[in-house]
């Protein structure tokens, strides 16, 4: 299992770096979309991603750093678009008025594509979807910005099985012991601990950007 990070704080040379996050997932499932579809769109380039080969989108919450991008659709072929039900009537019908997109609302933990999970809508005052891939190694997450709680999101996906990697925005989240049986710890993005996390767990840590590659 292969993930791309298109869009980050951070930016390796020959990416562009901006406030946001975006994460391809095989190639197949587009996690977020940055704030602006420019920045999005140069990365992906850089990347050589094959845009018709993208068939989901899911985003994780309604913020402008992580759907600002969504103008990148006009340039995907067909696609099944993941929202939660709670998102603003005013962006569903945004993302519904693309001929190529099939919106698709969720609230429970749903299985979108082979071996991927969203863990549904979880948060109370700002509410967010993570992605929970299966692999043969365990459990990876991938996170927006985790509002609801690393912690909230992590429990949700032990369902799924054990977890071995954490990849995106953490946010606030700072009961860093919780991350003590995580193989793979990657904080992008919003991760306000990221420097302790990186010190803390040095060994099984790595930093995030833009034009990063990660392998499970």
């Amino acid at each position: 299992m292969e993930l791309k990070i298109l869009y980050d704080n951070e930016a390796k040379k020959g990416f562009r770096s901006g406030w946001g996050f975006s994460c391809l997932v095989d190639g197949r499932v587009l996690f977020d979309t940055g704030a602006d579809a420019d920045t999005l769109l140069f990365n992906m380039r850089a990347f050589n991603v094959d845009l018709e080969g993208i068939r989901k989108v899911v985003f994780s919450h309604e913020h402008g750093d992580h759907v600002g991008g969504f103008q990148i659709l006009s340039m995907l072929g067909d696609v099944e678009v993941y929202v939660l039900r709670s998102f603003s009537n005013y962006f569903k019908r945004r993302l519904s008025s693309f001929k190529n997109v099939e919106l698709r609302e969720i609230s429970n933990m749903e299985k979108i594509d082979e071996n991927i999970f969203t863990t549904g809508e979880l948060g109370r005052l700002i509410k967010e979807q993570s992605l929970i891939v299966n692999t043969d190694k365990g459990v990876v997450v991938i996170t927006g910005c985790s509002h609801p709680g690393l912690d909230k999101i992590l429990s949700v996906a032990s369902k799924i099985g054990r977890i071995h990697c954490v990849v995106g925005g953490f946010h606030g989240f700072n009961k860093l012991e919780i991350l003590r049986e995580v193989d793979l710890i990657i904080p992008c993005h919003c991760t306000m601990k990221k420097k302790e996390i990186l010190k803390l767990y040095r060994d099984k840590s790595r930093k995030c950007s833009a034009g990063c590659t990660i392998n499970i």
